[in-house]
């Protein structure tokens, strides 16, 4: 005898959490273009130069040991961080990317109702977890493409219990200062986590920029992440770390999977993260690259967003007749993959590569302002 049907019945039926259903899937950057074998991939942010010889060493003698679970306590490479960024090794944690850190903050901290504060343009996983787990998220607008304090502050609430920005920028590429981010952090709630996001870090010059480690050792709402991606050129092993109050984590540990970090990407990450002049030259060449590169689309008339990463943002002006889409595609049509950004026709994000890389943007961009 056959039940009755219940397939109407939401007791009876699979059902995702509402919250979940209210997300798009996430779109990852183009990494090919029909018809051509090798295209220049400028997309993801990704380091052209690679990682360290050091890192791949390491990563090559630890095929040896792929029988064994990773060490969980992840002590070599939490060593290896805090002994060149001089921190204290017990507050380092580290992940499946800085991803993974921002989503265990967010389940830690952020329940069903509360509110998330972000910025404009941030890193949009950040906005991903917070809907995910059922917080209202409220954001911040940008001024002059930079996080806008005072707009953050305007939009705090006695509901706000965090709140995330990200220093450097993406896609804007641009940063606020220590003693902006120290004025975010003073108007926000005791109970509310302050999460900085600084991946792109160590590409930065100006002095008047600090990364959060400092402000994370002064008070116990502070986080901030970083990622292996970037400068270290690890993007396909999915490592980064973040610097940590105690209580975090303690609190944290709790919900982390014993074995999130995989072995192989530790031991690549400890060379990667010691190799200090290998790092040092990728962002000096990065450096020299980005001037020329602004220097040179400012000439033929594209707005250049000031960066202090590895990409640039491009602002074509609407009333020119030239697009962020019709740059995309004219760039495609010559082998190259930018990103489209900022949700209209206006941006386009694209990586610093290599010279020769560069060289094809700026040949192709020029052709094409000149249409």
């Amino acid at each position: 005898m056959f039940p009755d049907d219940k397939s109407n019945d939401p007791m009876t039926t699979l059902t995702p959490v509402a919250s979940v259903m209210k997300l798009a899937p996430y779109v990852q950057g183009k990494s090919s273009i029909a018809g051509v074998r090798k295209p220049i991939k400028l997309s993801s942010n990704e380091s052209s130069y690679g990682p360290s010889p050091r890192a791949l060493k390491a990563y090559q003698e630890y095929s040896a040991h792929l029988n064994r679970y990773p060490d969980g306590s992840q002590q070599e490479l939490r060593e290896a961080i805090a002994g060149v960024h001089g921190l204290n090794v017990d507050q380092i944690i580290c992940g499946n990317g800085s991803d993974e850190l921002i989503l265990l903050s967010v389940r830690a901290y952020l329940r069903s109702g509360d509110e998330a504060l972000l910025s404009e343009n941030g890193f949009i996983m950040s906005n991903i977890h917070c809907i995910a787990q059922d917080a209202e998220v409220v954001i911040a607008p940008e001024k002059s493409y930079r996080v806008d304090v005072d707009a953050m502050l305007e939009r705090v609430s006695a509901k706000t219990r965090f709140c995330n920005i990200a220093n450097p920028n993406n896609p804007t590429g641009t940063y606020i200062s220590d003693s902006e981010v120290r004025r975010l952090h003073a108007g926000l709630p005791a109970n509310c986590l302050l999460l900085i996001d600084n991946a792109y870090a160590e590409y930065v010059d100006q002095q008047d920029f600090a990364s959060s480690e400092t402000l994370v050792d002064e008070f116990d709402n502070v986080v901030t992440t970083r990622t292996f991606s970037k400068i270290h050129g690890l993007a396909g092993l999915r490592i980064g770390w973040a610097y940590c109050p105690p209580e975090f984590i303690s609190v944290v540990q709790r919900i982390r999977t014993p074995f999130n970090t995989n072995g192989p990407a530790m031991s690549a990450a400890a060379a990667a993260v010691q190799d200090t002049e290998f790092t040092r030259g990728v962002k000096q060449q990065n450096a020299s690259s980005l001037l020329r590169i602004e220097t040179a689309l400012t000439r033929i008339g594209i707005e250049v967003i000031p960066s202090a990463t590895n990409f640039y943002l491009l602002r074509f002006d609407p009333e020119s007749g030239k697009s962020g889409s019709e740059a995309a595609d004219f760039l495609q049509s010559r082998g190259i993959i930018p990103r489209p950004a900022g949700g209209s026709d206006v941006f386009l994000r694209i990586t610093v590569g290599f010279d020769q890389e560069n060289d094809a943007v700026i040949e192709a961009l020029t052709d094409y302002m000149a249409d």
